[in-house]
């Protein structure tokens, strides 16, 4: 079966009985429709932390892939069936892969989140409301200049693109206000995808609405002829932004085809963004479960770094443990292994990829985070190839779990789990983060590429370290550091596999999003605006006569 038929024959329980579960009234779930629905938290218990945070990364992403999403929801089914109160925290799917390449985010097999149709499409609008809000501030940016510009804004320094969520490559750099006076002026823009949207941010990490409201007004969208930052709150946006957010601040319920709860609210990307769901659903889920399994985009470089430095920072959310995804598949394509030969059982190929592991369980220590290994299983791995995978865990203090949660649910996971549960409850995590608020932006660049990357260094041209220093002069040195760049390989090169040492990294870009609270530093040849494949999965997904959809993965 499918991963869509099996989600459609899932026998769901209504989401009153689900949020029940976990003490949540029925008061308090605002139906979307039968199987989805968002939180009223006005009406919902609130309470401090109380559950065991558990972040679920993984190794490098490949070809292979290595189902971290799938894995996020196999533990959170299991942890349940060993009796323990487990809430899942995932991000929602953004439209651009699930036509594009990547497919849906929602699991696969018997490890689904449902209903994935929903879930991978509008859902309940959330990523609209953001596209909108996005757009609204741009629209409003044009309309001051239009109307005498009072505000002094410089049109050669509008920093501020506009937002959709799709992959369109042809929409990353354009001109604008063209056709006459009446358009506006004319300058050169562009567009990113929504989930790189600093809205897209702001909400994830946003406290509350009032703090959401706060977070608006301090975004700088343009900055006059002499350099002066203009932003939303200077534009009177703000207010209206929150407005078109009202809802989608609230955080989405849904269940795994086990039943269990499930809270998926926000989607930034972990490349290009800073990867995690929100901190209010997650807050929400701790003071509800006595376990809380959460995700962070692409490899534990990108999304566990940015989770642990950004999510965590601004937050205080303090994790308790992580659990590093792998498979042999992937290990063999780190070990230089050709995609068409991955059926062929190759111990030393599994050795040599594992270096890739290793790289990412002693990154992981760096946070003070103990670390377990899920090896997600395929039907073709061989015994031999999966030992390798434990003994190169255990020679670096970490253990390793085969999971079978795609092919038997939580109960595939169920030793994975008592593993976390053990892990969090017996050894203490001294969590603390990867660099000092204090440090200079560059050097923070710097820590994150020599520490995590194995980098030689960061390189950047003095325009952009003028730019950091700006930023320090204007008080906003303490923040902290979001690299965009590509999340096939430590360094910026997506060609190079395995666990380099002694490259590069470019830094290309920075920009200030004061709003969500941290620097983005676009490295390589990374794009904020992704483009679709040769044949990209829109390719394959219709309705049927009966008008049901077919290829959504």
């Amino acid at each position: 079966m499918t991963d869509l038929e099996i989600a459609r024959a899932a026998k769901l329980r209504p989401l009153n009985e689900v949020a029940e579960k976990i003490g949540i009234p029925a008061v308090a779930v605002e139906p979307y429709g039968r199987f989805k629905a968002k939180l009223d938290l006005t009406a919902a218990p609130s309470g401090e932390k109380r559950g065991k945070l558990i972040l679920v990364t993984a190794i490098s992403p490949t070809l292979a892939g290595e189902g971290k999403s799938t894995t996020s929801v196999g533990l959170a089914d299991a942890m349940n069936l060993i009796g323990r109160k487990t809430i899942l925290c995932l991000r929602e799917p953004s439209l651009g892969p699930c036509f594009g390449m990547k497919g849906g985010a929602t699991g696969g097999g018997y490890a689904q989140v449902v209903p994935m149709e929903d879930i991978n499409l509008h859902f309940t609008g959330d990523f609209h409301a953001i596209t909108s809000a996005h757009n609204l501030l741009a629209a409003m940016v044009d309309n001051h200049i239009y109307w005498g510009n009072a505000l002094g804004i410089d049109v050669r320094r509008v920093v501020w693109r506009r937002v959709m969520d799709m992959n369109d490559r042809a929409l990353r750099g354009i001109v604008q206000s063209l056709g006459g006076a009446t358009n506006g002026y004319p300058r050169e823009s562009g567009f990113d995808i929504t989930v790189a949207s600093e809205v897209m941010a702001i909400l994830c990490l946003a406290n509350d609405l009032q703090d959401l409201e706060q977070r608006l007004s301090r975004i700088v969208v343009a900055y006059t002829r002499d350099k002066k930052p203009v932003t939303a709150g200077d534009l009177k946006a703000d207010g209206a932004m929150a407005v078109l957010l009202k809802d989608a601040i609230r955080p989405n319920l849904v269940q795994t085809i086990e039943n269990n709860p499930v809270l998926i609210h926000g989607g930034p990307f972990g490349n290009i963004a800073h990867g995690c769901n929100s901190v209010i659903a997650t807050r929400t889920a701790l003071s509800q479960a006595d376990y809380v399994v959460t995700e962070a985009g692409f490899g534990a470089d990108l999304g566990a770094e940015k989770f642990f430095d950004i999510k965590c920072r601004q937050s205080g959310l303090s994790p308790d443990a992580a659990v590093l995804v792998a498979t042999v598949r992937a290990l063999k394509l780190n070990g230089g292994i050709d995609k068409n030969d991955l059926n062929i059982a190759d111990v030393d190929a599994v050795r040599r990829g594992s270096v890739n592991l290793v790289r990412h369980i002693e990154n992981l220590r760096q946070f003070g985070v103990p670390v377990v290994v899920a090896i997600n299983h395929f039907s073709g791995d061989d015994d031999a190839e999966v030992d390798v995978i434990r003994d190169v865990s255990r020679a670096h203090g970490s253990e390793a779990y085969v999971c079978r949660h795609w092919a038997e649910g939580g109960q595939g996971a169920v030793d994975l789990a008592q593993a976390v549960a053990d892990l969090s409850d017996k050894q203490s995590a001294q969590f603390t983060t990867l660099y000092d608020d204090d440090l200079p932006l560059f050097e923070k660049i710097n820590t994150i590429a020599t520490r995590i990357y194995r980098a030689e260094e960061a390189v950047a041209d003095p325009s952009i370290h003028q730019q950091l220093k700006q930023w320090e002069a204007a008080g906003l040195g303490h923040l902290p550091i979001c690299i965009a760049k590509t999340q096939y390989s430590f360094s910026t090169d997506p060609n190079l596999k395995g666990a380099p040492t002694g490259h590069v990294v470019n830094v290309r870009e920075v920009r200030l999003a004061a709003g969500a609270g941290f620097i983005v530093a676009l490295c390589g040849e990374i794009m904020t605006m992704p483009g679709l494949p040769r044949h990209a999965a829109a390719e394959h997904i219709r309705l049927t006569e009966e008008g049901v959809i077919e290829g959504l993965s």
